[in-house]
């Protein structure tokens, strides 16, 4: 069995990382054939000892992301009611942007 870093692991292609899994012998990585990679890379990860990344809590980030985006709605409910349709695409544009932010930064941890 080869030495991967989790760096190595995550470059790869879901191909490839079953072709690994393929060859190991564990309990966390039974139905690897129909697994997604964000379920197959931690799977495999911890079938072959590799360690992940801590991903860093952003709680006081989020928490103002997600002020910010109950203030849009507001606005959005404001462009709406005074048939604003600029200032709603733009608010809606806003909020959007910032909703992908959150994502990122649960996937990513950045």
């Amino acid at each position: 069995m080869a030495d991967y870093t989790y760096d190595q692991l995550k470059d790869m292609k879901i191909d490839q990382l079953r072709e690994i899994a393929a060859g190991v012998q564990h309990e966390a990585i039974q139905g690897y054939t129909v697994m997604h990679k964000e379920h197959l890379l931690p799977a495999l990860c911890k079938a072959l000892g590799v360690e992940q990344p801590h991903l860093v809590a952003h709680g006081e980030a989020k928490t103002k992301i997600k002020q910010t985006i109950r203030k849009l709605k507001a606005q959005r409910r404001e462009a709406l009611a005074a048939k604003d349709r600029g200032k709603y695409a733009a608010v809606r544009h806003q909020i959007h942007a910032l909703k992908r932010r959150l994502r990122r930064m649960a996937t990513r941890g950045a």
